[in-house]
């Protein structure tokens, strides 16, 4: 097996070798919680374990297998960033006990909790964050035979119950379990006995490669290898030029694009100089980013982004603070690091009156926990523009009284400084939005306003200190009936709420009003004025959401992360012709009756599947995949079909069903993709999806790489499929 090593340079990297050694930090959960663990760097460069310092001298030789079952893995794979200093709320609780420089926060993928440190010197904190990024930037950076390299090592450790380098045959029969393959004992030990080349009765280094080789054959590849292979060993480049214009569908310069895969993927220097491709180059090609079903096209900004604000989807969150329920969860500022991090670009503030003169922000009239107004807004300001420079929408639920309503005023403007939009752009009187390109780096409120953007230009009466604006708050109940689910009923209560003219003035293009019907939006909207919905009404009026909880994970966080997957994650999608033409009148109920109405057929054959993860505990237990195709779209467009299920075969199922679709609306569906353990006697377990545009789809021959219910990917998971798009005749 090729080592790890040799792609981290690690000989001169003394971070590297520092943690190597180990040392003891204290892990930090609370002001009161704050205990010293042992961390160590594994000699995978893949792996940190830390254990509880009471189990042993921490700087003593330990025992492999007795270190394995006392200590807590860290998988380098599932860790997002590292931030330095007191950038989390429990290390700024601590921040008059330990100083910020030997401070820093694990933050992991997904729904998973921080991992907050403070090491013993600045010196040693400096270490180990310099050490966890080069891990994390070397693992971005491995090509897809390095990270398959990785993953049949991972697997190799697990099997390898006696930690001795060597695998027998009765830890094979583990690993095939562990694995998802249900195997006869005769072919398992067929496949061993041809692997052990050295007739030892135990395999290690390249014949464990050799065994995983002869095991994962993708037989569903080798054969379209050869059907184009014109001598059956290789793809000339008159062969991949066929291929990728008969059945890859592309164009251009095609003999450019050949000679770029071939010096890509293909692994064999001889190959390369005849100007083909081995079946291991067409292997690595097709489950790369070009062989994806998304559209590398899709992957950066490619769509016009100097269009008026109205014109995009905007990637927005709903109870943006609150890290689990809306009933009783932790409300946090990590909410909003977390979304800002994923390109939501409008976050929901919700801000009530607090102790001492400083607002708070939770959710209102539930149990949920509170935090600090300005910890929010130093939250955003420090994260706002991190994966995105297009501007930060905070769409605020102001329940202040003036006074606290002027401090929040203040800490707007003194937090964010140049970043907060406070007037106009150009001075003069707008006729529309502003685009996102006009907004880079600005951030928004959306909140009520006394009086409108025309007010400020027709010197209308004196400056109030203070002014009244209709009020429609939602306040929460909860209902007493439903609490075991959680529900939340709402009702509304019109009044008049007292607005003060500092916090009124920071509002700019984003005024806050009532939504009363589309045709009284139609004859008096300003293009200024935002409408939100609760998502009841939202439904009632549109028929689909609008806004998500970032923190709640299901098929409506799919959808949205699919959508916003496109034009470089930016938080921003610019809205179809149909709908951005104020004179048009599209009914998403009557599709056809649009004037370009081109419907299409979406065809998948469902192929094969590879390395599906387990869903189940029991050791026994193995995964009888399906695979659901759902679109998501217009009321015309909805639907789902799903493939036969393969029993007991979660490592390399093989399907070739074939799934039909007529889209009417094919600029506004999304395709889902979602594999199921398959019951009969309960509910399938949910093991791995992948939604994607329609418009960023590419056709072909395609890996489609599975993402977990929290969206982290779950390498190697993958679906291989055969997509087609064409005209409905």
């Amino acid at each position: 097996m090729a080592s790890i090593k040799s792609g981290l340079r690690i000989q001169g990297d003394e971070n590297l070798q520092s943690m190597l050694v180990g040392t003891v930090m204290r892990k930090i959960k609370s002001r009161t919680w704050k205990k010293q663990r042992y961390f160590k760097l594994q000699d995978d460069f893949m792996t940190i374990w830390y254990k509880s310092k009471k189990a042993g001298n921490a700087h003593s030789t330990y025992d492999s297998a007795a270190y394995t079952r006392l200590l807590c893995p860290v998988s380098v794979s599932d860790v997002e960033v590292v931030r330095e200093g007191h950038q989390s709320e429990v290390l700024l609780s601590i921040a008059d006990e330990f100083p910020a420089n030997r401070c820093f926060t694990v933050v992991f993928r997904g729904r998973r909790g921080n991992l907050d440190l403070v090491a013993e010197s600045a010196e040693e904190a400096e270490s180990w964050i310099k050490g966890i990024r080069k891990l994390i930037e070397n693992l971005e950076n491995m090509g897809e035979r390095e990270k398959l390299d990785q993953w049949i090592r991972d697997w190799f450790k697990k099997a390898d119950k006696n930690n001795d380098g060597r695998m027998n045959f009765k830890e094979v029969r583990d690993l095939l379990r562990m694995m998802n393959v249900d195997m006869n004992e005769h072919h398992a030990h067929r496949l061993f006995t041809m692997a052990d080349k050295s007739q030892t009765g135990a395999l290690e280094g390249d014949e464990f490669v050799l065994f995983y080789k002869m095991l994962t054959q993708r037989e569903d590849i080798l054969k379209i290898f050869q059907e184009y292979s014109s001598d059956g060993q290789k793809l000339s480049q008159s062969d991949l030029e066929d291929f990728l214009r008969v059945e890859q569908l592309e164009g251009g310069d095609i003999q450019h694009r050949v000679q770029e895969l071939i010096d890509r993927y293909e692994p064999s220097d001889t190959a390369k100089l005849l100007k083909a491709m081995t079946f291991d180059g067409f292997l690595m090609y097709l489950g790369s980013a070009e062989g994806s079903i998304f559209s590398p096209r899709c992957r950066d900004i490619f769509q016009d982004m100097s269009q008026p604000l109205c014109h995009y989807f905007i990637s927005s969150s709903h109870n943006t603070y609150l890290m689990e329920d809306q009933l009783r969860g932790q409300s946090s500022v990590e909410g909003y690091i977390r979304a800002l991090n994923r390109g939501c670009r409008c976050v929901e503030v919700d801000c009530w009156d607090g102790a001492n003169g400083e607002p708070i922000v939770y959710h209102g009239h539930t149990f949920t926990s509170k935090i600090l107004f300005k910890d929010v807004v130093n939250a955003v300001e420090k994260y706002a523009f991190k994966v995105s420079e297009y501007p930060v929408i905070l769409s605020m639920e102001n329940h202040c009284s003036i006074d606290q309503q002027r401090v929040m005023a203040q800490h707007l403007k003194h937090i964010l400084g140049d970043k907060l939009l406070k007037g106009m752009l150009d001075g003069r009187p707008p006729v529309r939005l502003p685009s996102p390109e006009e907004l880079k780096g600005k951030i928004l409120l959306k909140a009520k306003k006394i009086g409108g953007l025309e007010d400020s230009f027709n010197g209308t009466g004196e400056d109030p200190l203070t002014g009244e604006v209709s009020e429609e708050d939602e306040v929460a109940e909860i209902d007493e009936d439903n609490l075991h689910r959680e529900s939340i009923r709402r009702r509304v209560k019109r009044s008049k709420q007292h607005l003060s003219k500092e916090l009124s003035d920071c509002v700019v293009y984003c005024r806050s009003v009532a939504f009363r019907s589309f045709k009284h939006a139609r004859l008096h909207y300003r293009f200024y004025e935002v409408a939100s919905f609760t998502e009841s009404k939202a439904r009632k009026h549109l028929r689909e959401n609008v806004a998500l909880n970032f923190q709640t994970a299901g098929e409506g966080m799919d959808l949205n992360d699919g959508l916003f997957s496109q034009n470089g994650r930016c938080g921003y999608v610019l809205k179809p012709s149909f709908m951005r033409d104020s004179d048009r009148r599209f009914d998403p109920d009557l599709p056809q009756r649009r004037h370009d109405y081109q419907p299409v057929v979406l065809t998948i054959q469902v192929i094969s599947g590879q390395q599906l993860p387990k869903v189940n505990i029991k050791e026994d237990s193995i995964v009888d995949p399906l695979v659901r195709v759902e679109i998501h779209g217009v009321a015309m467009d909805q639907a789902k079909q799903e493939t036969r299920y393969i029993e007991n075969n979660g490592f390399n199922p093989l399907w070739n069903d074939t799934l039909r679709f007529t889209i009417h609306t094919p600029e506004l569906a999304l395709v889902r993709f979602v594999v199921e353990d398959y019951d009969k006697t309960s509910k399938n377990d949910f093991v791995g999806q992948f939604t994607v545009p329609l418009s960023c789809m590419q056709q072909g021959y395609r890996h489609i790489h599975l993402l977990s219910r929290d969206g982290t990917k779950i390498s190697p998971s993958s679906l291989f499929v055969h997509v087609r798009i064409t005209d409905l005749e």
